[in-house]
């Protein structure tokens, strides 16, 4: 008898209790699988199948419940009052599910998910600073304008190196452009540049701007021309300086200019002289009242001479300096 009592014994300790493996694991977890039998032809041991950083995430905010409006007024309560930290904690995790939402409502800009999700918190505790209670709205409803507003200035500001959006409207446009052409299209309608400024309220020329710059992706001055070809595209990059020729033409035609210009003024009377300098070729010009006042002349007077004198330049001018139309300033 003590022998079979002891066999007994020994197949409890080595056949232990078989669990449900699911009712082992927290809420949101992987159940175990069994993997296939090894190389010898043994069953190889139980596995935990792997979850993403993004499911472990979404496992965790699933633990923290829903909040009834008078729950939330009395966490408000306790840290509008007193500062509490346990109470603001409280509602950001309980409203986590808000950035959950609306990230995956700009997954298909191919930004990662959980980047969106960590800017739509950021909006959350930004929301939390601003609600308030007594207008009588719910805090996931506010802070949803939150969350949205800090996923698409994280959007903005990194949908390209050199940031596309600086102005209201080019912000307006980097939002709205594609969806407004699909409408249209579903619409019937063509969807041209002025039917668009006048949909969404910009100009034409923004409109073209930014088509042009959602169309098109930045390319590193530094990359190679070719695989067998040392040479960069900044080396092949067209200069915006102007041709050293054309600047010694320009040049010497400037001082040719000037050269002339002084023999011009000899040929003046002293009031004429006087407009040309204070008016025509000062950086502060005075006024043509200032002017009327110093001579006794009416403003319309001063316009006349200044008009005569602009004429008699450019005659003068044209008459030595064969090429005068093609001086810049």
């Amino acid at each position: 008898m003590a022998k079979r009592r002891a066999k007994k014994q020994e197949t409890e300790v080595l056949e232990p209790e078989v669990l449900d493996p699911a009712d082992e694991l927290p809420e949101g977890s992987t159940p175990a699988t069994e993997l296939p039998p090894a190389a010898d032809g043994r069953p190889d041991t139980m596995a935990v199948v792997p979850v993403t950083a993004l499911q472990q995430y979404l496992a965790e905010i699933r633990r923290h419940p829903y909040l009834s409006k008078e729950e939330e007024l009395r966490l408000f309560e306790e840290y509008r009052a007193h500062g509490s930290r346990e109470a603001a904690v409280k509602l950001i995790m309980a409203n986590l599910r808000v950035s959950v939402a609306i990230a995956a409502e700009y997954l298909h800009t191919g930004a990662d998910h959980m980047d969106l999700i960590q800017e739509g918190n950021v909006g959350l505790l930004q929301a939390i600073k601003k609600f308030d209670p007594s207008k009588n709205v719910r805090f996931h409803a506010y802070a949803a304008w939150w969350s949205r507003a800090y996923i698409l200035r994280y959007l903005l500001n990194t949908y390209r190196l050199v940031k596309i959006g600086t102005t209201q409207d080019q912000r307006k446009l980097f939002y709205n452009l594609k969806k407004e052409k699909s409408k249209l299209e579903r619409e019937g309608f063509a969807p041209d540049t002025k039917l668009l400024a006048d949909r969404l309220n910009v100009r034409e020329r923004d409109v073209v701007e930014m088509d042009q710059r959602l169309g098109n992706w930045e390319l590193s001055l530094d990359q190679p021309i070719g695989e067998d070809q040392d040479g960069s595209l900044l080396d092949i990059l067209p200069s915006q300086q102007v041709p050293a020729d054309e600047q010694l033409a320009h040049d010497q035609l400037q001082t040719l200019f000037r050269e002339k210009l002084a023999e011009f003024v000899k040929t003046l009377d002293e009031r004429d002289e006087d407009i040309l300098r204070n008016r025509l070729l000062s950086e502060t010009p005075l006024t043509l009242d200032d002017l009327g006042a110093k001579y006794g002349i009416t403003k319309e007077r001063t316009r006349q001479l200044e008009a005569r004198i602009i004429k008699r330049l450019r005659d003068y001018m044209k008459k030595d300096i064969k090429d005068f139309d093609r001086l810049r300033a």
